[in-house]
């Protein structure tokens, strides 16, 4: 289901929190939905069992999961998409400050945000 890449510039945790994160946006993973336990994610991927519970301890800080003792850890139900869509909004607007930064004008963000939503000319 996750898939680890040891090529990537992104420590272990951040890339299996992102995949997290992604599935549960995609609706792979739902409300309630119960995770592999720590140690069975860590065998499955071959790394360290406390790369796995930093990245569920972190989500679960951050409000995305919840653990129940003795029982595992689950994807949170409280206003998820929410946090998400709020999460996604303040890394969307760090990537417009990087661009601004950069010179970008803002003609051509608004540009590139209406080709993905569909909407305007992109060949204008």
């Amino acid at each position: 289901m996750f898939v680890i890449k040891a090529q990537s510039r992104l420590p272990i945790f951040e890339q299996l929190k992102a995949q997290i994160l992604e599935f549960i946006a995609l609706g792979i993973l739902n409300p309630n939905e119960k995770l592999p336990s720590v140690r069975a994610l860590a065998n499955e991927l071959a790394i360290n069992p406390n790369t796995v519970a930093k990245a569920y301890q972190e989500l679960e800080l951050q409000g995305y999961l919840y653990t129940v003792p003795g029982k595992g850890c689950f994807v949170g139900d409280n206003q998820l998409d929410h946090i998400i869509q709020q999460g996604k909004l303040k890394e969307f607007k760090e990537a417009v400050a990087e661009m601004k930064r950069h010179s970008l004008r803002m003609e051509e963000l608004i540009a590139a945000v209406q080709e993905v939503y569909g909407e305007g000319d992109t060949h204008a």
